[in-house]
């Protein structure tokens, strides 16, 4: 609730003053009008104020991490920072975190190449009313049913209050949105989905594939998109509007159209989740389900997608 009420007051206050730092729409964009990019000052607060109620040591230097890169990205959104020190920065968060949590060696460097690889994933998706705001709703309300059924009290309640957060940015962010999130909020929150994600896995709340599921929605778009990029000798790291949910968009579907189609397939990924935690022994059937709806929603957008360009 404090998570909720401080993100909604915060978002509500900054609307309220002048000089905010702007998103304005170029030619990768997927809106039309300046928009500030301030969602994240308000999720941010919003967790900051319900970390105040928790006492777990293990969360303390995730915490700690996904401030300090919010910090950073703030200053990104203001003043703009070369690639390399972002990239920089993000290596030194996610190793410094893991290491803290107890990881080493090989677990260790693998582990915060993902970390790394979710942080910008999540920033990559950022990019229409309601989408990143819904996935964090969903994704970090999943998690936390999950550590409150595993008994893992801290970790359910700073995931509600993520969640929470999220909830009441997207009170500001549904199609129209009236603010975006901004590096400053897609950055910790990718951060926060990552090391949490493995955090649980660490202390057996959940099975390592839970929140790679739950985030499933992001992780195949972004994978997939970038993917295809790389092969193409396309540079992965400039703006551009090919993953499959701006794709939606420039076929027709308005954004609203789009957040509720996301928020529909973030919740069946989120309801597999789940059905893995009670049907552990269906592993094979579980990663057959999940990856039906991809390859079936991909394949039409292709489709679709190419025959648009041939027409045209």
């Amino acid at each position: 609730m404090s998570a909720f009420i401080t993100c909604w007051l915060t978002l509500a206050w900054l609307l309220r003053r002048g000089s905010l730092p702007m998103d304005h729409p170029n030619e990768r964009s997927l809106h039309a009008t300046p928009t500030p990019r301030i969602g994240g000052l308000g999720i941010l607060a919003g967790v900051g104020a319900a970390s105040l109620w928790l006492a777990d040591a293990a969360l303390f230097p995730v915490m700690l991490a996904a401030f300090a890169l919010a910090a950073l990205s703030l200053l990104d959104d203001l003043r703009g920072l070369p690639v390399a020190l972002r990239f920089l920065a993000h290596f030194v968060a996610a190793a410094a975190c893991l290491l803290a949590i107890g990881l080493s060696g090989w677990a260790l460097v693998g582990a915060t190449l993902a970390v790394v690889w979710v942080t910008n994933l999540f920033n990559f998706m950022d990019g229409s009313d309601g989408l990143a705001g819904g996935m964090a709703t969903i994704g970090f309300g999943a998690l936390a049913l999950a550590a409150w059924l595993g008994d893992a009290p801290d970790l359910a309640a700073f995931c509600a209050a993520i969640a929470a957060a999220a909830l009441a940015f997207l009170r500001f962010n549904f199609p129209p949105a009236r603010v975006f999130m901004g590096d400053a909020g897609s950055i910790p929150l990718g951060f926060l989905a990552a090391t949490l994600g493995i955090l649980g896995a660490m202390q057996g709340v959940w099975p390592w594939l839970f929140p790679l599921l739950v985030f499933s929605p992001f992780i195949v778009d972004a994978s997939v998109t970038l993917g295809r990029r790389a092969l193409r000798g396309e540079k992965i790291w400039r703006a551009h509007r090919s993953h499959y949910y701006q794709r939606v968009v420039l076929l027709g579907a308005s954004h609203r159209q789009l957040a509720l189609a996301a928020y529909a397939l973030m919740l069946v990924m989120a309801a597999l989740a789940f059905a893995h935690l009670v049907f552990p022994q269906q592993l094979v059937w579980l990663l057959i389900l999940s990856a039906a709806p991809y390859i079936v929603i991909f394949t039409a957008i292709d489709f679709r997608w190419y025959r648009s360009r041939n027409e045209l």
